[in-house]
């Protein structure tokens, strides 16, 4: 039976949102929100936090409240839902997604959502998604995505944390494997875990330490990012796999970070400033050598001259995706795809603040032949929304963390089945065509 045919027989209604305080991956405090239907649906959402935040972001709001969790504590989100949104919303179509974050953004009334939080504003969002496709009973990547939505998304595994996701390791913030060559998702995943313990082992036979960062990868005291990526070809290969072939490399350096005063130091210790232009020579130099096929935050989130640098320098071969530089933003994705800077966008639920505007992100990427990536954040939690987003957006590419640590791992358990949900032969999985076509230069 299609949506429509059940939305025909009555709409679900909000009858009531609550919001609670629960705990992040980290042991930070961070919004849980529940809503029920008329039909006799509750779902639930909860919301992530980054460490490494753009400038332009949404705000999350946080009590300040040094007695409580230092400060981090979130009851103020949760009381702004369940006095002033929640209210709100009752007796509001469930299904009226734009409609009801339209209230949001309204009810809320400044452009980065710091009145009642962004918090406060995407747990109801995701929620009321969440319990609309429950309420018309089909899974939740069909009802944001329509009956065509089968396209798995190739995942970017960070099993080297660095920047900070892992304080005292690497400058670069992540260095990831992507298994393009791989058949299924279920495959992919297989991949990833046998290359994640060969990387272990290795480390651990080498004298590093193999405690894991925020999002699961390992943090070894590495020299350069040099070093880094020949330890990352040795271990695919080690594992198995070739080079470049059947799994290849993402970077994200995290840029911003390490971007002072005008300069990059993308070394430790700070040995010397880098300008822009020495910068995408590094990144030039690096795709030479290793099979990167995507480069998040080459460059900091206002060096808008130096992004069009290395688009034009890199561009045509390699993706290079804008997290702090678009922050999931229509329009600071615009201005770049008029600028002709980078060439994909990373999509943070977080970072806009609500599905709506979200999904809005995505379709104008793709209208202007940029990628798109759904991604987690460091602060994660056991929902696996955003798994279900990158099957229902196409996006065709997700990071959600390393192979350890039960917040990523979820996500990759929930792609998995959804993959058999679909069964095989309506499941895709792109492989390197994720990465294929690119359309800026």
């Amino acid at each position: 039976m299609s949506i429509e045919s059940l939305r025909g027989q009555g709409r679900p209604l909000i009858e009531s949102v609550r919001a609670r305080e629960v705990l992040d991956s980290r042991g930070n405090p961070t919004v849980a929100v529940a809503v029920a239907t008329s039909f006799g649906a509750v779902e639930e959402a909860m919301v992530p936090s980054g460490a490494s935040t753009g400038a332009h972001e949404a705000v999350g709001k946080r009590d300040g409240d040094k007695k409580r969790y230092n400060g981090k504590g979130v009851l103020q989100a949760v009381g702004a839902v369940n006095e002033i949104i929640g209210p709100a919303l009752e007796g509001l179509d469930a299904t009226s997604q734009r409609e009801i974050d339209r209230t949001l953004i309204e009810l809320d009334g400044t452009p980065n959502k710091a009145n009642l939080g962004a918090n406060a504003l995407l747990g109801v969002s995701l929620a009321v998604a969440r319990a609309a496709a429950i309420s018309l009973g089909v899974p939740l990547y069909r009802y944001l995505g329509g009956p065509s939505a089968a396209t798995l998304p190739v995942p970017m595994m960070n099993v080297i944390n660095g920047g900070k996701h892992a304080e005292g390791a690497l400058q670069f913030q992540e260095c990831m494997i992507v298994p393009v060559g791989a058949a299924t998702i279920a495959d992919a995943v297989r991949c990833g875990a046998e290359i994640f313990h060969t990387l272990g082992k290795m480390l651990h036979d080498a004298g590093h330490q193999t405690l894991v960062g925020d999002e699961g990868g390992y943090a070894p005291k590495l020299d350069s990012i040099d070093e880094a990526l020949a330890l990352l070809v040795q271990t695919i290969e080690k594992a198995g796999y070739r080079p470049g072939t059947e799994v290849a490399i993402a970077l994200d350096a995290a840029s911003t970070e390490f971007y002072r005063d005008g300069t990059y130091w993308p070394h430790k210790p700070d040995d010397h400033p880098f300008d822009a232009a020495q910068m995408v020579a590094l990144y030039d130099g690096l795709c030479k050598n290793y099979p990167i096929v995507s480069i998040e935050d080459g460059l900091a989130e206002d060096d808008w001259e130096g992004w069009q640098l290395l688009t034009k320098t890199l561009g045509a071969r390699v993706q290079l995706v804008g997290d702090d530089l678009f922050v999931t933003n229509v329009e600071r994705l615009q201005r770049g795809i008029r600028e002709g800077s980078g060439n994909a966008i990373l999509v943070k639920v977080n970072q806009i603040g609500t599905l709506t505007e979200t999904l809005d992100a995505v379709e104008t990427a793709h209208k202007a032949g940029y990628r798109a990536v759904i991604s987690h954040r460091s602060g994660e939690t056991e929902d696996t929304t955003i798994s279900d987003l990158a099957v229902a957006t196409g996006a065709g590419q997700i990071k959600t963390g390393s192979l350890a640590r039960s917040d990523r791992t979820a996500k990759y358990n929930r792609l998995m089945a959804i993959a058999e949900e679909l069964g095989a032969s309506t499941a895709r999985y792109p492989g390197r065509s994720a990465f294929a076509a690119l359309t800026r230069a």
